[in-house]
């Protein structure tokens, strides 16, 4: 077949009909659909499956009055600047964790509302039925909300976990949301000192200061570590970041900022994936150490490697 010169091309073109020459313009017209999340994030921790699940979100247009209220406006505005976010809002997470031992499905925190939790977890494949053991952190109110309502408890066959600091202080505090939602369910629920065991592979580790008695805790499978850290810090930046600067809703804020370095410095010594309630979502990362604070570094697909 003889080939066509550059010259014999042009030519050819020339005698075709301009529609044919002519950009094809699609007609069809869509709508924008607004921002969007993924609702959860599954991997393999050894032989654990680990998912966290996205219950909530909100803006937050006043992070000035939570975060880093020690220290100025311009250091927080340049901290901000230097990490390319604004200093004048934020987008807070909500991030319960399931973990599927083997044997048993173990919820850490419950989220703001039980309607909230019930949907991820069943867009996650799950109901609220099967869920085994259910361990409070803390007993903060986006924490416990999704526990029980007006129904009653949201895990039927669910016993429960939490540190018995933590509920101690609570049950003398008369808080409303801890009497109406946590008190009924005391006589299911195990108390655990620090170094407790929820499971086989599940550790509860002391990080006070958030709240009297708030607990982190590690998970161990097949070789494979991870921390759940709660509330240790409470956002990537203004809090992880700059371990000093104090946050509103921590009650001990003193012991705070010292829980806060021993455990992201522990997370970046050891190299240890966390999970983190409040990171961005899915809410996976690490740290590493940056200057007299961290930097948090969310993860890619490390933890899709296990699997």
């Amino acid at each position: 077949m003889p080939m066509l010169s550059r010259r014999h091309a042009l030519l050819a073109s020339a005698t075709l009909p301009l529609t044919a020459l002519a950009p094809q313009v699609s007609m069809a017209k869509a709508e924008p659909l607004g921002a969007a999340t993924p609702s959860f994030n599954r991997f393999k921790l050894g032989d654990f499956e680990v998912t966290t699940l996205l219950a909530g979100t909100r803006l937050n247009e006043t992070p000035r009055e939570t975060f880093g209220l020690n220290v100025s406006d311009d250091e927080f505005a340049a901290a901000s600047a230097a990490n390319f976010i604004p200093a004048d809002k934020a987008q807070n997470f909500f991030t319960p964790t399931i973990v599927n031992t083997g044997s048993e499905l173990v919820l850490f925190d419950t989220g703001l509302a039980p309607d909230a939790i019930t949907a991820v977890l069943a867009n996650a494949g799950y109901t609220p039925d099967q869920v085994d053991i259910v361990v409070l952190t803390h007993m903060h109110g986006d924490h416990i909300g999704g526990i029980a309502g007006d129904a009653g408890p949201t895990f039927p066959n669910a016993r429960y976990v939490t540190g018995a600091i933590e509920h101690n202080h609570w049950s003398a505090a008369g808080n409303e949301g801890f009497d109406k939602l946590v008190k009924p369910l005391s006589d299911k629920m195990t108390m655990l000192d620090d170094g407790g065991s929820v499971v086989s592979g599940i550790t509860a580790m002391a990080a006070f200061g958030h709240s009297p008695g708030h607990f982190a805790y590690r998970l161990e499978s097949n070789g494979q570590n991870l921390i759940l850290t709660a509330d240790t810090a409470n956002h990537y930046v203004w809090s992880l970041a700059y371990p000093d600067w104090e946050v509103r809703f921590d009650a001990d804020k003193a012991a705070a900022a010292a829980t806060r370095k021993t455990v992201l410095g522990m997370l970046a010594a050891d190299k240890i994936p966390f999970i983190g309630y409040h990171m961005p979502f899915p809410g996976l990362g690490y740290v590493e150490t940056r200057d007299s604070g961290f930097r948090y570094v969310p993860a890619s697909y490390q933890m899709l490697l296990n699997g």
